[in-house]
């Protein structure tokens, strides 16, 4: 009986468990449901400065934090919530990221509406509203932006977002799916959109 070849994944996700099951299960999947993009954006933004492990670790403390990441139900937070959240020991306590998250509940709800889903927006920004594949091969290759998320985060910052610069869009990019950006020796590349499913 032959041992089975190690399974070859993006550098990144290194040997955390958490970190490898994020990584094989959820990572560059396409997400059109708006709770998921809020929830992603809510953390993206908290992660501003910190390794994404450090917030993948306090996930659900925020999801117990910010009602199951329910954008109508952050966006009517008042001085009183967001002073209890500054205390909690689960998240990360900076005045500056918890107000935010209020401001761009109430920021998506508004862009919801005008667009019927967060999603039709989100998308729109890249062509066909489909995942960008790209062919990295090594991580050197990853870009921290593009010209899709200047794009995409210039129109949030008008739209009233914040914690929103293109290198955050980006990140919030890759997770979502709107770029796959798996290198190409990655088990989950040909999963996630590569060549192999491409037309999916």
């Amino acid at each position: 009986m032959t041992d089975s070849p190690p399974i070859s994944r993006c550098g990144w996700a290194g040997a955390d468990p958490l970190y490898v099951a994020y990584h094989d299960t959820e990572w560059g999947v396409p997400v059109r449901d708006d709770r998921r993009l809020f929830e992603f954006l809510l953390l993206e933004g908290a992660q501003a400065g910190l390794s994404w492990i450090t917030i993948l670790r306090k996930r659900e403390h925020y999801r117990a934090a910010f009602d199951g990441f329910d954008p109508e139900k952050v966006a009517r937070y008042g001085a009183a919530r967001i002073g209890r959240l500054l205390e909690n020991s689960g998240i990360v306590r900076n005045r500056l990221k918890v107000g935010s998250a209020v401001k761009n509940a109430r920021a998506f709800l508004a862009v919801a509406e005008e667009y019927g889903s967060f999603a039709r927006y989100q998308w729109s920004f890249v062509p066909g509203g489909r995942p960008l594949v790209n062919a990295r091969r090594t991580l050197a290759e990853l870009p921290a932006r593009t010209a899709e998320s200047d794009a995409w985060s210039k129109d949030l910052k008008r739209r009233g977002f914040s914690f929103v610069g293109s290198t955050i869009v980006y990140a919030h990019m890759q997770a979502v799916g709107m770029v796959n950006d798996h290198l190409v020796g990655c088990f989950r590349y040909g999963e996630a959109g590569g060549p192999r499913s491409r037309r999916g």
